[in-house]
């Protein structure tokens, strides 16, 4: 799944340390997502919108294939 997370969090002028503190979440968990190298679990998804004030729709794009790029 891709997703556009690096360029709200950049619109929102968050770095990717701030927005996994927003998140709880580690710096390295946000580089990955947004390298489409780790799938978010739900909650993490829905707090990421949050927190970049999207909805969830607006931040992940179902890829032709259907599934994850790495597995």
């Amino acid at each position: 799944m891709e997703n556009r997370i690096k360029e709200y969090r950049e619109k929102n002028s968050l770095s990717q340390g701030k927005l996994a503190e927003l998140c709880n979440v580690s710096r390295q968990t946000i580089n990955a997502i947004e390298n489409n190298k780790y799938d978010p679990s739900l909650q993490l998804a829905f707090d990421i919108a949050r927190n970049l004030g999207v909805i969830m729709e607006d931040l992940f794009i179902q890829s032709e294939k259907g599934g994850k790029k790495n597995g």
